[in-house]
């Protein structure tokens, strides 16, 4: 997978556009600007709009040239941030470090992704919140993006399980058009979530 990545991203374009995803900037815009991560941020987008938002940032992705491109993304939008390229089970931080983690069509093996999520949850404060928008099952099939494979795309009840130790804020199937580029263009099966962490 790495290697499919980073030969997508070796494209001169940005192939999921420049600008952010737009579930995720309406739901920072909400949000009162702190400590943010965003894993599998590929060519940089949504981490721009969060440095220009005034979060803390940081990203991940195991693409080489994916972080080249958000470095040049951010240089010509006069932002920096923390990008690391590692697989997201070796990322690194405190537990309990971050105010938000953005999921933004973050798709994982059905074999790891509940130890992903796991992880990603111990890293949020209690009280902080996980942003998510990917493909739902229906998108199985259609030309406008995701994974091809019917187990790396999500159900209401997978995230539910994943997220059992967090309060649903927000959580809806949806058919939306959209635009981000080549790779995620036309009608699309999405879901999207808001999970806040419970206090223990």
């Amino acid at each position: 997978m790495k290697e499919f990545w980073n030969e997508r991203y070796s494209e001169k374009e940005y192939v999921y556009g420049e600008r952010p995803n737009e579930y995720l900037k309406e739901q920072l815009l909400k949000l009162s600007p702190g400590k943010i991560l965003l894993p599998c941020e590929g060519e940089g987008r949504n981490a721009i709009f969060a440095a220009l938002s005034h979060w803390k940032t940081f990203a991940c992705d195991f693409s080489e040239s994916g972080k080249a491109k958000a470095e040049s993304l951010a240089a010509k939008n006069g932002v920096s941030f923390q990008y690391d390229v590692c697989d997201i089970l070796e990322y690194q931080a405190p537990e309990e470090s971050f105010d938000v983690i953005a999921l933004i069509f973050a798709h994982f093996p059905e074999n790891i992704r509940k130890t992903i999520h796991q992880k990603l949850l111990a890293l949020v404060k209690p009280g902080g919140v996980i942003i998510l928008e990917g493909f739902n099952k229906k998108q199985l099939g259609k030309s406008s993006g995701g994974p091809k494979s019917y187990e790396m795309l999500f159900e209401k009840e997978i995230l539910i399980k994943d997220f059992e130790k967090c309060e649903i804020e927000e959580l809806e199937e949806k058919t939306v058009f959209l635009s981000e580029g080549h790779f995620h263009d036309g009608e699309a099966e999405l879901i999207r979530g808001v999970f806040r962490k419970k206090f223990q």
